[in-house]
């Protein structure tokens, strides 16, 4: 295996031996945040149907729900223009931007292995299920 050093000293740093970037999946990983992020990234500012639209088989419930949360971390700005009907908006803020080259990194992550990860996967499933110990 390939040790990485600045995992190392990422994680030498955190004085409760925790993972250090676990923090960070809980707020970028969850269900729906990479899709909606990726939305507002490519196509920027848009109203509430529009990126449920764009983002797919997401109800309004969890969007709503998820776009809460993300502007509570900073990630997406909420704009609120008072006419009639009222219009809302919603877009990238600056430190969501930020995130892009991890996305594109984990996007080249997954161009390169993820044909590995299926044979591996079809590899497991084809083999016969090993025997449970006594």
């Amino acid at each position: 295996m390939v040790e990485n050093a600045s995992w190392t000293a990422a994680a030498s740093s955190d004085a409760g031996g925790a993972c250090p970037i676990g923090p960070v999946v809980d707020i970028v990983f969850s269900r729906w945040t990479t899709p909606i992020l990726w939305s507002l990234h490519a196509y920027g500012r848009q109203r509430f149907v529009e990126l449920q639209r764009n983002v797919g088989a997401i109800t309004p419930k969890v969007l709503t729900q998820r776009l809460r949360q993300l502007e509570r971390d900073g990630l997406v700005l909420r704009t609120y223009h008072p006419e009639v009907p009222p219009r809302v908006e919603y877009e990238i803020t600056e430190l969501g931007l930020s995130l892009a080259p991890l996305f594109a990194h984990l996007a080249g992550w997954a161009a390169e292995h993820l044909p590995r990860v299926e044979r591996a996967r079809d590899a497991y499933d084809a083999a016969p299920a090993p025997r449970a110990a006594v």
